[in-house]
This record gives C-alpha cells, structure tokens and sequence, in this order.
C-alpha cells in the first residue's frame, strides 16, 4: 500500500511518505553539516512525517481531495507526534546522551507544525511529556513497521542515530564560553530550522514540480570582491581622492583588506562617523568571505533607512540584485500552525511555503529580524536560523541593541562563533560595553581593525558640539525661531528630535513660515521607498547647495550618507548625539561646523526609558564638562566620556539584561535556560516527583512573550509608487514563485504600525486585508504623501516623484 505525504493541487500528484522523509532527511543533513550535527538534523527530517504511515492519516487526505469545499479539521489526524514518541520510547531511559538526543531532535519533531514545545510550563506541567509519553497513537506499532520496512531497515537506522549520538558529544563537550544550557537550547532552535526549512523547501519544490534548489549554493564573493576593487580604483582617480579625510578613508579601507585574514571570530569595526564604513566593511566582508568559506554575508542594521541606503550602495557594485535581499520586515502575518497536506492549492499553502529563508549571499535586514530569528514565536523566523551558520555578519551601529535583548544577543553571538563558524563584526563609532556586561560577549583578543584609533578619531573631528542643553529647555515655538535665526548663517540644516509627535509638529510649525527653503519630514511612518525618494531629493539639494531644512526622527542618524551645514539634536544618549554629529560637514567640506544639542520640554519619554535614561546620562557629562573644560579629555564624543557613558548606561539596567517577562515572572534567560529552578522546584513540591527530563525549558512560553520592542507592530503595505500595483496584483492567481517574488517586492512599500494606531486606522476605515486576511493594507486615503501613514484617514494622495 503506497502511503501519501503530500498531494499537488491542480494534477493531484503524490508525493510518497518515503520520497518526502528521504529528501528531507537530506537537505536537513546538509543544513546540519554546516554546525557539525549532520545526522541530528537529518533524524529530524527522517522521522518529521513518520506518521503519516496510517491509514487514518490516508483517509485524512482521500477525504480533503474528494471534498475541497468542505474539507476535514485540520490537525484532526496527528502526524507529528508519532515521531517524537518513537525517539522518546526507544532512547529516553537508554542514557543521558540518548536521553538529550531524544528530547532535542523530539522537540523539534513534534512542534514542526507550531512551535518548540515548553519542556514545563507556568502550569509546572510538560506540553513535550504530554505528546510522547501520555497521547496514545493509533496504529502506532504499525507506523513503526512500516518506516522499518519502507524507509530504513532496524539496522541502518540504530547506525544512523548512533552517529547522531557521537556528534552530540562532540557537540556538548566542545569548549566554549555557553553555559550547556544555552548550548542545549540554541542547538534545539538550529535542529529546528533546519527540519522547518528543509520541510517547507522540499514541499515547495514537490509543489512547483521542481527536483531541486537551484539557489542554495551561489556564494560568487570572489567576482563581487574584483568588482568592488576596481570600484575603489576609481574613486582614487577622483579630483577629491588627496584630500585629507578621503586619504584616512583609504588607509581604514586597507586595514579592513588586510585583517579579513584573521580566522573566524568576533571584532569591532570603530571608523569614525563618515569614514567610508560601508565600503570598508564590504571590503572586509567579502574578502573573508571568499578565503574562509562563507556562505552569506549579513548586514543587520538599527533603522529601515541604513538599509535602504547600503543596499543600493551594494547593489551598485556588485550588480546583481537577485542574489541581495533587503528584508525590513515580515509583509505576512503569522499562522499559529497550518497543514500542508490539507491546505494545498491555497493561499495559506502559499504563503508558508514563499521562499523565506535568508539563502541568499548576501542579506540585509534589522535587529528586530535578526533577534526574532532566535527568539521570537512563528516557525517563520526561526526557518532562517541555519543561515546564520558559516557566515560573516556585519552589526552596523551595535549600539543599538536594545537593553533588555543584551544577554540574548550575546548568546546568540557566541553561539555562533563557537559553534556556528561565523565571523561577526561590530561596526560603530561609539563602541558599547558588551563585553562588560555579566553575560558577556567573547569578543576575540585585540579586536579592533582600525590601528592608533584615536589619532583617527582627531583627525576626523569636523563639529565642535555645543551645549545648549543645561541652560534651559526648550519648545517647538521656540526652535522654529530658533531654526529661523540658524538659517541666516548657513544654507542647510538637519533638527533631530526623539519622537515622532514633536517632529511632525515641528514640521507644520516651519511649512507656515517664511524660510525660503525646501522643508523635508522624515518618520518611520513612512514607507522604505518613500523615505528613499526623500532621501534621493534631499542630498540633489544639498550637493547643488540649496536652502534645505530637514526634520527627522532618530532614524536618519545611522548609516545615511547626507551633510548638513549645521545639525540641532535633541538631548539623548551619548552615542545619538554622535551619529547626529556624523550628518553635520561629513566630508570636511568646512574645517569646523556646530552640533547644538538642546533639551526639548514637549517630548513624551515614559515608554521610551533608554532615550530618557540616556538623555540623563548625556546631561551629566555635559554639566562635568561645564565645570571642567578638560574632563574626558576635554570634549563630549572622546573615548573616555563613551566608555564613562555606557559602563554607567548598562549598571544602571543590570536587572534588564536578560529580558523580564512580568507574566511569566521569570526572566526570559532563565525560561531559555535547561537549569529553570524554579518551575521545577515547583514541578517537586506538586507533584512529589523529579520531571524526568534533562532539559528544562520552556521554549513556546519565552517566544510568546518575547518582543524585540514593547508595543507588537503590525505589517501594512502602504498605496505608495510601485505599492499601488502590488496591492492590485494581490487580487490575482499566482504560484508559490510569483507570491515569493511579490512579498520580497512588497517589503520596500511596507510599514510596521503599533496596536493603536492599527486600532485606529481600522476604526477610521483605512485597512483593507487579502489574501485571506494573512496581509493588511492601506486605503489610499490613509496614506499622506508628506508624513506617511495616517491614522486618521484623511490624506489626498497627491504624491510628487522626486
């Protein structure tokens, strides 16, 4: 009897359970390999659909085909226990590495349709217990005769789990600064993504009709390095190429070229603001890349803006688009779980199974992303995780990092060096304290490219910062006169306020004046592509030297390659008034031009605790510098002041390193952690007895709490340029291909909006959702063409293409 994983929509083809298992088993080996657990990854891809081998699961499917109209529940059958429990009754009481073999790969089994399994939850019970050891199974004994007969004999099968277990071993006992428990939970999360993308993969191309990926092993960073080479050479045969900064540009250039020798490993990057980083990574990326074997060069980023201004910097270089992704945000949102063999042909097929992954060579995408990879709920971030593994990973203003994600993403750094085969680089000019944390980050010994760092520090000085801040506050009525009277003495200037309300009302404060000049408004309200045309307008005006006034929130502060005459930064942490800095004469056009950091009155900073506890801090070295000219070496942005700046920032938030979750009342490390005590503790005292696992954690409650940022956003495509066609376009019939095509298109023309603006927005009438509700977006009357989206759905959309 032939028992049937997957039937395609339209022709109705099967795809066998063996085929499946077997084609898993080997994309999921060659996921594996890359972390040295090739047969553990492979078990999980051997054993993920085991049962499917009963009758019960075939009717399930005969049942769907004959009635697509009213088809079975989904999930009625359970196919992805069977496998899990056949690991936890042949291995679980057979010692502790077969123990931890089965509770790692099992996991990973059981929850391909959902999430990782807590191990024991806030009730003190075991969701994974449950499944493998309470459910009963029909036909189980069944299923395993037939995987035996039909997959891999008796034999072959104890040899397989045999290798697993050695790679476990050597896994474990290798030496590292991971606590085991880190190690046992981040090599579950890996077992996992590699089951989920090997899965979703292969299914996709049974779907598509196609025998293979074609895409999975194109690295060409060697032609990308001889391109970015002559690039370069060019530029040193420009009229400007002798001028000092270009020259120190040059010099950090060759550094990076040179130091992309180095093994593997973590190092810091510390060009100052416009010292040529981007180009300098890339050097550095690229050059690694090719003589260490990488896969994929990542750049992870603060904003969307750095993004979108790196990508076409790259793009313009190695002059391949398809092989660069930009991916500022999931466009979908997130199915708890889904059944591809029920939902096939349908848009939420599609949807799970668009290619997704991050396989290609070089990526670029935020912090959020990259931490929700680990971290966060949905089988579709953690899909990427694997990907991460023998790459170089580029953290474009590390700084940013958010407070209570410190402890998590040093995990996940370490992780990835020790284990994972990949070289991280942490580029800024204010360096955090990562590695004075007590979770610390394993930043190799004498880390930093640049050489004698901080004569190039003096040599890049362009700004004298001015204190306006410890004198009195200040508000928008105020600024604009004072914009006014700013703009007497020089032709352009940037205002960088810290939250969106003030800047938008700054904004309208300036279009009622006199200013004779271009006034600019620039939020994260605004979608990629739109930022960028204003972006684009904005630096045409400043090279041509119009009168320009720009009005932004923090967002334009890294990474965008725009100068201004004159910069005025609201009061905030030591490191953004840096980058605000780095906007003000970025090129050395003039041998000194001013930062004025004032402190604004009508910002709202009570959600915003890093902002306002920075603000405070940046404030008392201001005042220390008031009465002692020579304190810090005698200026604001020195060393000195930013070590004294984040050594105090990071003490001050010791308790909210390692990320508390009020309604678990547990800090997330220790709901990641297999040493979670108290849960267990409590387990005993109930139950009178040991939970019997050696792994304890609680991985769906940690990922459902977990929030890069506090208020949850939301994805909206917005009605802007190319976004009105793609809206359009999502009414139609497509593939997996084309959808995958459309949504990576679709993510330039998305906006992330928070729970009350999305409230709003739908009580005003402005959100429309397709695709069976899985994607939202915005009427075009919900759309401003000057500040983005509106909440209150009353913009005329009268767009000017710069």
């Amino acid at each position: 009897m032939v028992y049937i994983a997957h039937l395609r929509s339209g022709n109705h083809d099967i795809q066998t359970v063996r085929e499946h298992l077997l084609e898993v088993k080997q994309l999921a080996e060659s996921f594996g390999e890359k972390l040295g657990v090739k047969h553990l990854a492979g078990l999980a891809g051997l054993l993920h659909d085991m049962g499917k081998y009963t009758d019960a699961f075939k009717n399930y499917l005969v049942e769907a085909v004959n009635n697509p109209d009213n088809p079975p529940k989904k999930g009625s059958v359970d196919h992805s226990t069977a496998g899990g429990k056949f690991l936890y009754e042949e291995f679980h009481h057979s010692g502790l590495y077969p123990a931890i073999l089965a509770e790692v790969v099992g996991n990973a089994i059981l929850s391909h349709h959902s999430y990782l399994q807590d191990f024991i939850n806030p009730d003190l019970e075991s969701n994974y217990l449950k499944r493998v050891r309470d459910k009963e199974l029909d036909e189980f004994s069944m299923v395993k005769e037939r995987f035996y007969k039909d997959v891999m004999n008796q034999e072959s099968f104890k040899a397989y789990v045999g290798l697993a277990l050695d790679e476990l071993e050597t896994f474990l006992n290798r030496d590292s600064p991971c606590k085991m428990e880190v190690k046992l939970m981040l090599l579950t999360k890996y077992i996992f993504s590699a089951l989920i993308d090997a899965d979703r993969t292969n299914t996709r191309l049974f779907e598509e009709g196609n025998n293979v990926d074609v895409s999975t092993e194109n690295t060409p960073f060697e032609d990308y390095y001889a391109k970015l080479l002559k690039q370069l050479q060019l530029y040193d045969q420009s009229p400007l190429a002798h001028h000092p900064i270009n020259q120190l540009r040059v010099k950090m250039s060759e550094q990076c070229d040179k130091f992309a020798e180095k093994p593997s490993g973590i190092y810091t990057l510390s060009i100052p603001t416009g010292g040529g980083k981007t180009l300098a990574s890339l050097r550095y990326a690229l050059k690694h890349a090719n003589l260490h074997n990488k896969k994929h060069i990542i750049y992870v980023v603060p904003y969307t803006t750095i993004i979108e201004q790196n990508a076409e910097i790259i793009r313009g270089i190695i002059k391949d688009d398809e092989n660069l992704l930009e991916h500022h945000s999931n466009v979908t949102l997130e199915e708890e779980r889904y059944d591809s063999a029920i939902d096939t042909g349908t848009i939420e097929q599609k949807l799970r199974l668009a290619k997704d992954n991050w396989d290609q060579p070089i990526i670029m995408t935020t912090m959020v992303q990259f931490l929700n990879v680990f971290y966060a709920k949905g089988s579709r971030n953690i899909r990427r995780l694997h990907n991460l593994s023998e790459a170089v990973i580029i953290f474009d203003e590390v700084q940013k990092v958010p407070v209570n994600c410190v402890s998590l993403f040093n995990d996940a750094l370490n992780f990835l060096k020790f284990y994972g085969n990949s070289s991280m680089l942490l580029c800024t000019a204010t360096q955090p304290a990562l590695d004075y944390v007590e979770k610390r980050l394993a930043i190799n010994e004498h880390p930093e490219i640049i050489e004698n760092l901080d004569e190039v520090i003096d040599a890049f000085k362009r700004v004298e910062v001015i204190d306006e801040a410890t004198n009195q506050t200040i508000k928008n009525d105020q600024l604009v006169q004072r914009i006014k009277q700013q703009m007497e003495s020089v032709s352009s200037l940037l205002v960088i306020l810290n939250t969106k309300a003030v800047v938008k009302d700054l904004f309208s404060k300036l279009e009622e004046k006199e200013l004779n000049a271009s006034i600019f408004h620039l939020s994260t309200s605004m979608c990629a592509s739109h930022r960028k045309e204003m972006l684009k307008e904005i630096t045409r005006l400043l090279q041509e030297k119009k009168r320009v006034i720009c009005v932004s929130t923090q967002l334009i502060e890294a990474g965008v390659d725009v100068s201004f005459d004159c910069v005025i930064r609201s009061l905030a942490g030591l490191d953004s008034i840096a980058q605000a800095a780095g906007r003000c004469n970025r090129h050395g056009e003039a041998e000194l031009r001013q930062v004025y950091v004032i402190d604004h009155g009508s910002e709202e900073l009570s959600k915003l605790k890093e902002i306002s506890y920075g603000k405070q801090l940046s404030k008392r070295i201001l005042l220390d510098l008031k009465r002692d000219c020579t304190a810090y070496g005698g200026h604001l942005l020195s060393t000195q002041a930013m070590n004294k700046y984040f050594k105090e920032f990071y003490d001050h938030f010791e308790s909210q390193l390692d990320y508390f979750v009020p309604k678990a009342k547990q800090n997330m490390t220790d709901l990641l952690s297999a040493s979670n005590s108290s849960y267990h503790q409590a387990y005993v005292q109930r139950h009178k007895k040991q939970l019997g696992l050696c792994i304890r954690n609680s991985y769906g409650t940690a990922a459902k709490y977990f929030k890069v940022i506090d208020d949850v956003a939301t994805p909206v495509i917005v009605p802007y340029g190319e976004g009105r066609d793609i809206i359009a376009e999502l009414n139609g019939q497509f593939s997996i291909q084309q959808l995958s095509k459309l949504l990576r298109k679709a993510q330039q023309y998305t906006v992330n909006v928070f729970a009350h603006e999305k409230e709003e927005l739908s009580k005003q009438g402005g959100l429309v959702s397709y695709l069976d509700g899985k994607v939202l977006v915005l009427k075009e009357s919900a759309y401003n063409e000057t500040y983005g989206v509106d909440v209150k759905n009353e913009s005329k959309l009268e767009f000017q293409m710069f």
